[in-house]
């Protein structure tokens, strides 16, 4: 049977390895493996609790049936990790003697690892780092458990998890610098992105709550790296996802002509152009939030018609993207109409009201369209609208109820309805999402942007020329000027009239612990995560080191250094764990000859009355007398530094004897 401590290390590894994954992997694969996690535990207070193969055998069957399910596929990233999770819960179930523990335990080690697969974050790290010192633990139980004195489940942890810890804080020399010098090849492969794979923030859809529900999460959207002084003014920080101009009476999407790629080359750019760095906060997310007017600098990117940007194959790379901003510069113009065409379609038979009411303003600007844009701005100011996160439901005719009715919405209502506006008098406009403004991250070396940034504003074809339009800053200027992040801090009706004071609590404490906790992310990404063979080369020509041979001869250099520490440390730590008695007792040893060294047996009475037989009747006295004072002065408690001098001035009379007695043989 296996010992209730091994077993103890079982369930803690499998909890922690569930907890790692249980945001990745299915539903029901989560309720099985806690399921098993609950028999384990129940097990280890009735050892006669044994699940039948049987049913094991079903378990295993359901949760693969869940996992094809789910993925509709067994191969792949996460059906292949969700995979080896199975095996590895139904061989605990199985697990009955010492090999087979030995086999959980390092098939454990394996799957923890392959955890990365799912994630590369800190958080991840730090799970997984835990799962792999539970591994350790439960193998040194399997060695020492029949050694080890009865202990209760807590003091036998603590004192085993000291003693892993200990081996593994020596080996902690050796991987920092197999990390730091190890030459490191450039990625052999990339990891793709399934087609249905589900992403959080900007979707290509805008539905209404779409953004109201991003603008009530604190969780980082993506992050800004570069010289932050050279970012616009934050009412000029729209970070642009994507344009959707085509609208059915309830959802914004974007047509086909908007994934038409765009060269670069040759597009002209203004004095205050910059170069920054793009990284998401999920890799799984399919656009580049870039400044209005940016390009990608490096392959793998291509910019599209609508001025958004991608990649041109999707793959699981969570690294940083090389951005320009090309300044407030106008993109060119739509020579084949096109545009002009899919940007004035409007539904039929919904929302007469807003469409006479667009007629009649029209015709009062004396059917000038900028003058038209000036007066509908005008009219949402003075109309009472409100600007607010829960705005209610609306009804079939939502432009109406919405302007005529409510008067109450987020950035999406005042967005949609402005380019209806424009579209019922034949102005060609659109509704573009993304993201505005951003707050400084604590390092103060980079911009980080909030899903609560969110935001939709709308882009109306003027003169030829595209010129973007916010509305919402008409309504709520303080939304742009400030951004959201204080916007909510001094406005906290935009919450809702109810709770309001609970929400702005949870919001607050969430936001200050994803800041901080996000902060640590992007320190592990771009520090461990991203040291990839560009950025060590960079760091190693810091120090002088030119090329992989001199790095690979300091990284020997370094591991021989460590281990020559080790053995002096071990050395000085033997000696001084040594008493004085016994060092002069081997100091006394050492001068003798082989023959009448102390034998690994023997004890030291014994050891003087064998060499007091070599001398002569009336010099034997001193050898019993050093092994009086020696068994004298183990048992006593106090010692005194005068009577260990004595006993080495004892210890060279019994070797002068000795040579002098084999002299007089001689």
């Amino acid at each position: 049977m296996i010992h209730a401590q091994i077993r103890t290390s079982i369930l803690i590894t499998l909890s922690l390895l569930l907890m790692a994954q249980l945001v990745f992997n299915p539903l029901l694969l989560s309720l099985i493996f806690a399921l098993i996690i609950l028999f384990l535990f129940y097990s280890l207070k009735d050892e006669s609790k044994v699940l039948s193969r049987m049913w094991t055998f079903v378990l295993t069957l359901i949760a693969l049936a869940s996992i094809y399910f789910n993925y509709q596929t067994f191969i792949g990233i996460e059906a292949g990790v969700a995979i080896l999770s199975t095996f590895l819960f139904a061989k605990a179930l199985e697990s009955k003697n010492k090999r087979d523990v030995i086999i959980l335990f390092n098939f454990a080690m394996f799957v923890s690892a392959s955890s990365f697969l799912y994630s590369q974050s800190i958080w991840m790290a730090l799970m997984v780092v835990l799962c792999l010192l539970s591994c350790l633990i439960g193998l040194y139980r399997l060695q020492t458990h029949e050694f080890r004195q009865l202990q209760d489940q807590s003091s036998a942890l603590q004192s085993d998890a000291k003693h892993v810890g200990k081996f593994l804080v020596l080996a902690l020399p050796f991987f920092i610098l197999l990390f730091v010098f190890f030459p490191r090849l450039p990625p052999l492969w990339a990891i793709p992105i399934p087609v249905q794979k589900s992403v959080t923030g900007m979707s290509d859809s805008m539905s209404p709550g779409d953004i109201a529900e991003l603008s009530q999460s604190s969780s980082l959207a993506f992050r800004i790296i570069g010289d932050v002084n050279q970012l616009p003014n934050r009412n000029e920080l729209y970070w642009r996802a994507m344009v959707l101009d085509q609208y059915d009476g309830k959802t914004w999407t974007s047509s086909w002509v908007n994934e038409k790629p765009v060269s670069t080359q040759g597009v002209k750019k203004s004095k205050s152009s910059f170069d920054y760095q793009y990284l998401a906060a999920d890799p799984h997310v399919l656009w580049v939030m870039g400044l209005e007017q940016s390009k990608p600098l490096q392959k793998g990117h291509q910019l599209k018609q609508d001025g958004s940007i991608t990649p041109v194959r999707q793959i699981l790379q969570n690294q940083p993207i090389a951005l320009q901003w090309l300044g407030n510069i106008q993109p060119e113009e739509d020579k084949t109409g096109l545009l002009e065409q899919i940007n004035t379609k409007i539904p039929e038979r919904l929302d007469e009201q807003s469409r006479q009411f667009a007629v009649d303003m029209f015709r009062q600007s004396g059917q000038q369209p900028e003058r038209y844009v000036n007066n509908i701005l005008q009219w949402y100011k003075n109309n009472d609208f409100a600007y607010t996160l829960n705005p209610g439901l609306l009804g079939e005719n939502r432009i109406d109820e919405f302007l005529f009715q409510s008067r109450r919405g987020f950035c999406e209502h005042y967005a949609s309805s402005f380019a209806l506006l424009m579209r019922y008098v034949g102005i060609p406009a659109r509704v573009v999402v993304g993201y505005q403004g951003g707050q400084l991250a604590p390092d103060r070396a980079s911009w980080e942007v909030r899903q609560l940034d969110a935001h939709a504003w709308t882009e109306v074809l003027l003169h030829g020329k595209w010129q973007r339009i916010d509305p919402t800053a008409i309504i709520a200027p303080q939304r742009i000027d400030g951004g959201m992040q204080n916007y909510i801090e001094s406005d906290r009706s935009i919450l809702g009239n109810k709770e309001q004071k609970w929400k702005y609590r949870q919001f607050a404490v969430m936001k200050n612990m994803r800041i901080w906790s996000d902060y640590a992310s992007y320190q592990w990404q771009s520090k461990v995560v991203g040291y990839d063979a560009e950025k060590q080369q960079g760091w190693l020509s810091k120090l002088g080191i030119k090329n992989a041979y001199a790095s690979s001869i300091i990284m020997l250099l370094s591991i021989l250094l460590v281990v020559m520490i080790y053995f002096i440390w071990i050395f000085y730590r033997n000696s001084q764990s040594i008493s004085a008695y016994d060092r002069a007792i081997q100091q006394f040893s050492k001068k003798l000859e082989l023959n009448l060294h102390k034998q690994p047996a023997e004890t030291f009475y014994s050891w003087m009355l064998r060499l007091a037989e070599l001398a002569e009747q009336d010099q034997q006295q001193i050898f019993a007398q050093t092994a009086q004072h020696y068994q004298q002065q183990q048992y006593s408690l106090m010692r005194n530094p005068q009577q260990i001098k004595q006993f080495r001035q004892m210890l060279k009379t019994c070797a002068n004897t000795l040579k002098n007695n084999r002299k007089h043989l001689s």
